[in-house]
């Protein structure tokens, strides 16, 4: 009997010494080999496209085009490509973003080596892969109504310390208005003002600094 083929796979990242670990990795596993690496989005894409990957490791937050962007326009030419997204970021809104975007799993980059390894394992075989605590995020929020873009936009202005009066002016759009986003967002985010608004919103990943 002839052995399996080796799972292939695509790293991408945009900081080369994190690339490496994760190859270092990779390439101490039985059945595993990089077969490229890219370093954004755009990369990821003319990389997928020459390779072809059984399972791509994508960076979630890159310069230019980030990973759920890239994720989404793979999977846009290619709908069978598994991805597993990695991330510093343990909210479930920037989770949420990168499955809605085709990504197979969603690992947190401070996790044991062993997640990854069961991460790409259950990609390649077409299971999703999502740890449980990520998993628990996402279920407790299921049923939360969302930020409308336009409230996300006001709050990431609130983030920067922009007053109703500035942030108005800087959206176009009347004092009055930001005062009912504003009321709206925290009644959304059960926030019980500006401040603990914009601290749930970068903890579950809505928003980022």
């Amino acid at each position: 009997m002839s052995e399996a083929a080796p799972i292939r796979i695509l790293v991408v990242d945009d900081h080369p010494l994190l690339r490496e670990g994760l190859a270092a990795v990779i390439d101490s596993e039985t059945g595993m080999s990089i077969v490229a690496q890219a370093k954004d989005g755009l990369e990821a894409i003319a990389r997928f496209r020459q390779h072809r990957p059984d399972v791509t490791l994508m960076d979630l937050q890159m310069p230019g085009m980030d990973g759920i962007a890239a994720t989404a326009a793979i999977r846009a030419d290619w709908p069978d490509a598994r991805i597993v997204m990695l991330t510093t970021y343990r909210g479930d809104a920037q989770a949420l973003r990168a499955l809605k975007a085709g990504a197979s799993g969603y690992v947190l980059k401070s996790m044991p080596h062993d997640e990854l390894v069961k991460a790409i394992r259950s990609a390649h075989a077409g299971r999703r892969y999502i740890p449980g605590e990520i998993a628990a995020q996402l279920a407790s929020h299921i049923g939360d109504d969302n930020l409308s873009p336009r409230e996300i936009d006001v709050l990431r202005q609130v983030a920067a310390g922009g007053s109703n009066k500035a942030i108005a002016a800087h959206l176009c759009i009347t004092e009055d208005t930001v005062k009912s986003h504003v009321k709206s967002i925290m009644g959304k985010l059960s926030a019980s003002d500006r401040t603990h608004a914009v601290t749930i919103a970068l903890k579950r990943g809505i928003i980022d600094v």
